[in-house]
């Protein structure tokens, strides 16, 4: 399952969930596919880490499954996530290569025969000069094909995406709509794509084709029947584009939208130009028995105990998150910040050669990818990385200039700890602060609070809206004592007790999220991460198995 709605009727889609053959593959030996002996059947989706041979795996790994095609057609094989590199192989031959575990990428075969096929997926988890962004962290970068994969039948002609942006405008609602059309033709071809939305149906008119190419559509509408998403009552609609040439029906795609705006007006966050306050918590996709492969059984725990917790909002730290968790958010109207994948980078790891690249295409596949669900309020970059640095602000200003050009529709933010030192507040919408106090310090939560909105008003901030955007302690599950030491679930539930007593009081911030919701595995490593107890981060109000400590209670008492 890809998604919590049906995407096609026309276009045949088949689902690759399920049994697939399996290898680790030497790092010193050239890849030759023939010679792969697949000597176990993992699940995909999944990680190669629930196996009890590749407990602590970190390498090459080779999935193949056998397709059975009955007539010629060329195949789409869309993947929901690869960790963290991916190279695609049909019948022996490169399709494709893709890099980073949290974005969907295809790949083509055109014109393939009746018959028995080989796909193969060689994924790699490996840390190295190649890769900018999954490195060791203060989370578990698994390895494998760890969300699901759907092959699809496509013409020569078909809809690549489409793109919803409401609008609201003289107390009604329109939308700008996009459609995203891909062509393998040698010559030019007209075409016409009809929708049909809230009751209505309408066309983006007679366009043509370029050929080998895309083609980019867009019209604006008005749909005064629409009612407002909103986490009170999130209403959601089917958007249906249906692609034909002359009388032919070709292609159809379904999405599932929203009509909600947010803005940024007078310090505060607007939904629908009422000001709101998100008051959230961060969230990893980890749990030790199924690693970053969540099965929606479990998302929907997690979404559960989130709302339980009183909670309206979570964050995506620090990656785009799987699609299922997406659409449960935007059924429940959970508010998402989601957030590209750099955490903690320092200004030697962004001169990385590879760091702008892969930081485009990431940007660029989660907000072209997630545009369209209304949970997700707010686009973020970069977390605790050297944006107090004048080399860092350029990658900072580089990144949000790309966002904002590709939607400018949500604000942007990113989450800081320099304090006094941050140097890009004036490029963000939101300014957003990642502070510890009771734990990396003994500082008063509200008093840092208050200092904290002097920095950004100092910083090029004043005016904007201010978020809390980490803030918690460790507590290690069942570990009780009348002593409240550190580690205690007693001490974490006074550490969030402090901090949110001062939050909440404070009517400049627009935002607080907990970290974290669940405790998560980290990398086994040196220098700081050697400092985590048993490689797991234990800060959640949570614990791995979604066990509430203490804190959960706690968190209620604010937010619920």
């Amino acid at each position: 399952m890809t998604r919590l709605f049906q995407t096609n009727e026309l276009r045949k889609v088949q689902s690759l969930d399920g049994s697939w053959d399996f290898t680790a593959v030497a790092e010193e030996k050239e890849l030759k596919l023939e010679q792969l002996d697949y000597r176990y059947k993992l699940t995909v989706p999944g990680c190669w880490e629930m196996h009890p041979d590749f407990l602590t795996y970190r390498g090459r790994g080779a999935y193949r499954k056998r397709i059975t095609i009955k007539d010629k057609t060329s195949l789409r094989f869309v993947f929901k996530g690869v960790s963290h590199t991916a190279r695609v192989f049909f019948d022996g031959v490169l399709l494709t290569e893709h890099y980073n575990a949290y974005t969907a990428f295809d790949a083509i075969a055109r014109d393939v025969e009746p018959g028995e096929h080989e796909l193969v997926v060689v994924a790699d988890n490996s840390f190295g000069e190649f890769s900018a962004l999954h490195i060791p962290n203060d989370y578990y970068t698994y390895g494998g094909i760890n969300r699901s994969v759907a092959m699809e039948e496509i013409k020569d002609l078909y809809l690549e995406r489409i793109a919803f942006t409401p609008i609201w405008e003289n107390g009604g609602w329109k939308a700008h709509i996009q459609a995203i059309v891909r062509q393998r033709y040698t010559e030019e071809q007209n075409y016409r794509i009809s929708f049909e939305l809230c009751g209505k149906s309408f066309e983006l008119g007679e366009p043509r084709a370029n050929a080998d190419g895309t083609t980019c559509l867009s019209g604006i509408f008005v749909f005064p029947e629409a009612e407002a998403w909103s986490p009170e009552k999130p209403v959601l609609y089917a958007l249906k584009a249906v692609l034909s040439v002359g009388d032919a029906l070709i292609d159809d795609l379904i999405e599932r939208v929203g009509f909600r705006v947010v803005t940024t007006e007078a310090g505060k966050i607007q939904l629908n130009g009422k000001d709101i306050v998100m008051k959230g918590v961060n969230r990893h996709e980890d749990h030790p028995m199924v690693g970053s492969a969540i099965p929606l059984q479990l998302m929907a725990v997690d979404a559960d105990l989130i709302s339980n917790m009183g909670c309206n909002s979570v964050r995506t730290s620090h990656y785009p998150n799987d699609e299922l968790f997406l659409d449960l958010c935007d059924e429940r109207g959970i508010l998402v910040w989601e957030e590209n994948h750099a955490r903690g980078l320092s200004l030697e790891k962004m001169q990385n050669p590879n760091f702008r690249w892969q930081c485009e295409q990431v940007n660029r596949e989660m907000v072209e990818q997630h545009h369209n669900h209304p949970s997700i309020v707010i686009w973020a970059i970069l977390n605790e990385c050297a944006s107090n640095t004048l080399e860092g602000r350029e990658m900072y200003k580089e990144q949000l200039e790309q966002i904002r050009a590709l939607d400018a529709s949500r604000p942007l933010t990113f989450a800081s700890h320099h304090r006094e030192n941050e140097l890009c507040f004036d490029l963000a919408d939101i300014v957003s602060f990642n502070l510890y106090p009771g734990w990396y310090g003994d500082e008063d939560p509200g008093e840092l609070c208050d200092l904290a909105r002097g920095w950004a008003d100092a910083g090029g901030g004043l005016g904007k809206p201010m978020i809390m955007s980490e803030f918690g302690g460790d507590g290690y599950y069942g570990h009780r004592d009348a002593s409240r030491v550190r580690g205690t679930e007693e001490r974490q539930a006074d550490i969030i007790e402090a901090n949110l007593s001062a939050y909440t009081k404070r009517s400049f911030l627009s935002g607080m999220f907990i970290w974290q919701y669940c405790d998560c595995r980290v990398t086994e490593g040196t220098d700081w991460l050697i400092t985590r107890a048993g490689t797991q981060n234990s800060k959640g109000i949570v614990d791995r198995y979604r066990r509430p400590k203490l804190a959960y209670a706690t968190v209620q008492k604010y937010f619920k």
